[in-house]
């Protein structure tokens, strides 16, 4: 057990390009665990850096205690120590998230992506009370993850360079889609700090500013472009990676047409990797949006010019319808 100032002496290394894992449903609800497996091996031989499993894209917020701690299991399991695996670990309850990151302390993650508490709507005195509870009751990493479009409430460069005191606290997700607080974020917190872009589209802009990464929804798709502008950024290759983003900005804009994660699930099953299922309230693409990401595909060629969809949607899940490490 590492002991308080063990963690504020030192902070692990978080960098490159980690997946936002979407979590598979089987037709009657249940976490398909054989499909989830095969996508880490797939994210994992594409040379993604590491893996975020049970957060926003892998619909964290209707999975259970026992769901999450088990998705983490099996994306620990999966990468068999090729890379590190960072456990959503989100909740507006503290108490509740304490007792999930107690419960993810034996699963073998490496670290803990932690929600802003959403509805609540915390002050800065909150967060760092709610962020100070979470690190003292765990040995992991805490990754702050700043999603004001989903929870309701933004931390700023001031309040991030408050929570960067917490002993324990290692980086933050930032994803307010405004590129001044990035640049802020960059120069208000300790060089070991890590700052990774939790938008894809702003990920090569981040990483130039001096973020050291992203945590991304399109590496779902396409981890080894991702993992691969990354990489190219972290070398200052940043023409490479200019090259790399023009490519695949269209695709990381169709991910958005409707709730993340339905259009990346899409477009996912339309490459015969998962059924397309979400767990209500989120549901399935609809027929619109369905063809302007088929669209999408086609044009970044991620499918044939001749693909037709694949297959229709299905009912939504339980509803009517090398090895890297955090050194």
């Amino acid at each position: 057990m590492k002991t308080t100032n063990d963690k504020l002496r030192r902070r692990p290394r978080i960098q490159g390009c980690g997946t936002a894992l979407v979590t598979p449903f089987q037709a009657g609800g249940r976490v398909d665990e054989e499909v989830f497996r095969a996508l880490v091996r797939r994210q994992v031989a594409a040379g993604i850096h590491f893996l975020v499993p049970g957060g926003s894209t892998g619909e964290g917020v209707t999975l259970n205690r026992l769901e999450k701690v088990r998705v983490t299991e099996l994306a620990v399991e999966a990468a068999d120590g090729a890379v590190p695996v960072i456990a959503g670990c989100g909740g507006n309850d503290t108490a509740e998230v304490v007792a999930l990151a107690r419960s993810l302390e034996g699963t073998g993650a490496a670290g803990l992506l932690v929600v802003t508490p959403y509805y609540n709507k915390p002050t800065p005195d909150g967060l760092f009370l709610h962020y100070t509870a979470v690190a003292e009751a765990t040995c992991l990493p805490v990754v702050v993850y700043n999603v004001p479009s989903r929870t309701g409430v933004n931390v700023t460069a001031g309040t991030l360079a408050r929570l960067a005191t917490i002993p324990g606290v290692a980086a933050v997700k930032e994803a307010a889609g405004d590129i001044m607080q990035m640049a802020r974020m960059v120069e208000a917190v300790p060089s070991d700090f890590a700052v990774l872009s939790g938008d894809d589209a702003a990920t090569l802009p981040a990483m130039a500013l001096g973020a050291h990464g992203v945590i991304s929804v399109v590496s779902n798709q396409i981890p080894g472009p991702m993992a691969e502008l990354c990489d190219r950024c972290m070398a200052g290759d940043f023409a490479g990676a200019r090259g790399v983003h023009r490519r695949w900005l269209p695709l990381m804009d169709a991910n958005f047409f409707e709730t993340n994660p339905g259009p990346v699930k899409f477009a996912m099953a339309e490459m015969g990797l998962l059924e397309d299922r979400c767990r209500l309230p989120l549901s399935t693409v609809g027929p619109a949006n369905q063809r302007r990401v088929l669209e999408v595909m086609r044009s970044v060629g991620l499918v044939g010019s001749d693909h037709r969809q694949a297959r229709s949607p299905v009912s939504p899940a339980g509803g009517a319808r090398g090895r890297r490490t955090l050194s």
